[in-house]
């Protein structure tokens, strides 16, 4: 068995002998060896301390398509937050970003104008390429100071870059705000351990969530002629509603192969203690890489991955094992 690795306080920690003495407790289902064979990727965590409850190949540098996007969101809606600007605000489509979706996703044309809160969801849900990069193109605007001569995409992605060292995600490398790894020099790349990370940040934003966890979204837009536009979003996660699960985001190029980043939370957990009365959130994050079953591996390793919270939970969720004492001469 791979070793297993936590984070906690920002520090990522080798863990495999408490693990395996708390995986001794589970049956071991048959699924655990189906998840293997189906992907080539996958890390499960619980989302408020970022215990890593199982994974295959978690540090393994991968292209993760579309997950990429969650970072694009983020640094979207940390800079609306820290700068005061309203998501309402308009941005226009440019020819180079027209050019990303070929054909698909909302159809968007150069020149047409619309909201970055619908460009949000239609980069989140359906995964458009055009919206990505046009939040990136407008926000490295926003970001650019008059003597810089670097592209605002290229400062959106510095961004998107310095959001994953904060996050501890070291094994990450985004090269644009779309996941698209056929237009690149050099390949982008993440692990399975990193996105979790990223899944947990992402999660704990409130409006993050909200985008995430709708099935369907009418959004609006400008054509370049003037003429007012609709459009009927449908998330391409179709595991949100399933099991409560309520984000995240799918993935999928040559390169990545069907990809998955799911969350889904329970009750919190509610305890006294003396005079305290302590409630505990109970969320778990999934990753799933290179998986042609994604949907169905992931949906096995959730299952799996709430036996092992539980059995966590129950230990008093430690974070490092426990070390024997040293005896006394």
């Amino acid at each position: 068995m791979s070793p297993v690795f936590i984070f906690a306080m920002g520090k990522l920690t080798l863990f495999s002998r408490f693990t395996l003495a708390l995986a001794a407790l589970l049956p071991l289902p048959v699924f655990t060896v189906h998840a293997q064979a189906n992907a080539a990727a996958y890390a499960v965590a619980d989302s408020t301390t970022g215990y890593l409850l199982d994974s295959a190949n978690a540090q393994k540098k991968l292209q993760v398509g579309s997950l990429t996007k969650v970072a694009t969101a983020m640094v979207v809606l940390d800079w609306a937050e820290s700068s005061g600007q309203e998501l309402s605000q308009m941005a226009t489509i440019s020819p180079a970003a027209a050019a990303l979706n070929a054909g698909g996703g909302v159809g968007f044309a150069a020149g047409d104008q619309c909201s970055l809160r619908d460009l949000l969801y239609a980069a989140l849900l359906q995964s458009d390429n055009t919206a990505a990069q046009t939040l990136a193109d407008h926000v490295g605007q926003a970001l650019r100071r008059p003597e810089m001569k670097t592209a605002p995409g290229t400062i959106f992605v510095t961004q998107m870059n310095a959001l994953a060292r904060r996050q501890g995600m070291t094994t990450t490398l985004f090269l644009n705000p779309h996941g698209l790894d056929s237009l690149e020099k050099k390949l982008p790349y993440s692990t399975a351990g990193d996105l979790v990370r990223l899944a947990s940040y992402a999660m704990n934003n409130s409006a993050f969530r909200f985008y995430v966890s709708q099935k369907e979204r009418k959004i609006t837009f400008t054509t370049a002629t003037g003429e007012p536009s609709s459009y009927l979003l449908r998330n391409t996660n179709e595991l949100v509603g399933v099991d409560d699960i309520d984000g995240v985001k799918t993935g999928q190029t040559r390169r990545a192969g069907p990809c998955l980043m799911v969350s889904v939370a329970r009750t919190p957990e509610s305890r006294q203690e003396g005079e305290k009365h302590i409630i505990t959130p109970r969320r778990i994050n999934v990753v799933v890489l290179g998986s042609p079953n994604r949907f169905e591996v992931t949906r096995e390793l959730m299952a799996r991955g709430w036996q092992r919270y539980d059995t966590w939970a129950a230990a008093g969720r430690p974070l490092e094992p426990e070390r024997p004492k040293k005896r006394r001469r």
